[in-house]
Parts: structure tokens; C-alpha cells; sequence
């Protein structure tokens, strides 16, 4: 099982579309994240992040296929020293390793090519998997923003995981 992250080709609309077509991937992520998401919202993704610079977004492939995505959000002003994390896996490969294999690609990858201090990725309280990903990649527990996700309609916190460059 060969798991890399890759940039994002034309090729990858059809797995795009099958795996992040998904209401549990759907509540487990902000809600600019489509759902349904169609072939269209796959087309717009793909045509803004095919050929971007600098390369922040990625395709978890496993094996040649596109089966999830992984990206960050670089900050600006006087937070340009982070960059947010997020990510996504088709269903039907959770609970294999493969998440936590692209978050450390991703992360070795963040602190070689950026000149990044804080990497931080926010997780739902109800995505306790995605929590445990993050922890075994060496991010820890920074805080809880107590009841700041609406999502569903339903009121939760969101859990703060950060990891620091390697001094």
C-alpha cells in the first residue's frame, strides 16, 4: 500500500466526486466544503487549485488514487508564521493508517517548503479519529474554543491542535 500526497490533475474529477460526495466527511468539515458535492463543485475545485502556486493543496492518493485531500491555509498579517491544516478521507479507507501517513507527508512538507513556525489544524469535538491523527504526527492539545461551530445546527467546540517547527 503506497500512500502519497501529489498535486491534484483533470484525471482525478471521477474519485474526487465518488469520495467527497459523503455526509459524514461533509459534517466533520466547515460548510464551504459542498455537500452534495457534484461534478460541478469538483470541476471548480480542481480548476482553481490545478496549476496554483504556491502548491498548498493536495491529493491523498493511495496506490494511484485520488481518495481524499489535504491542504493548508497560509495566514497573513501578523500570523504569517502559521498555516492551517485540513483534510479529508473517503470513507471506506478510515481506520487504515492513511490519514496519519498524509499528515506527516504534509507536515514535512509544510516546514521544508515554508517558512512556517505554527501549524495548526481545527477538528470538531464529535471528529475524536481525526484528534487521534493529529496526535500520533506530534501535534498537541493547544485549547478548546468552547461553542464556537455551528454546524448541523448544532452547537459544539472546536479543539485547537498545533505543532511547532523543530527548533
Amino acid at each position: 500500500m503506497a500512500i502519497i500526497i501529489r498535486q491534484w490533475t483533470e484525471d482525478d474529477l471521477p474519485n474526487l466526486v465518488k469520495y467527497a460526495n459523503n455526509i459524514n466527511i461533509w459534517n466533520n468539515l466547515r460548510n464551504y466544503f459542498p455537500h452534495p458535492y457534484t461534478a460541478e463543485a469538483g470541476k471548480e475545485w480542481l480548476a482553481k487549485t490545478i496549476g496554483a502556486t504556491p502548491v498548498v493543496n493536495f491529493a491523498i492518493d493511495l496506490d494511484g488514487e485520488a481518495i481524499g485531500g489535504i491542504g493548508l491555509i497560509l495566514n497573513s498579517d501578523v500570523y504569517i508564521m502559521s498555516a492551517e491544516m485540513g483534510y479529508w478521507l473517503g470513507e471506506e479507507h478510515w481506520g487504515k493508517g492513511i490519514a496519519t501517513e498524509a499528515v506527516r507527508q504534509m507536515v514535512e512538507y509544510t516546514f521544508y517548503y515554508f517558512d512556517i513556525i505554527r501549524l495548526y489544524a481545527e477538528v470538531f469535538e464529535t471528529n475524536k479519529s481525526s484528534m487521534r491523527v493529529l496526535e500520533k504526527n506530534g501535534f498537541y492539545l493547544e485549547g478548546v474554543r468552547r461553542k464556537a461551530v455551528l454546524k448541523n445546527g448544532v452547537l459544539m467546540d472546536d479543539y485547537i491542535w498545533i505543532k511547532l517547527r523543530p527548533w
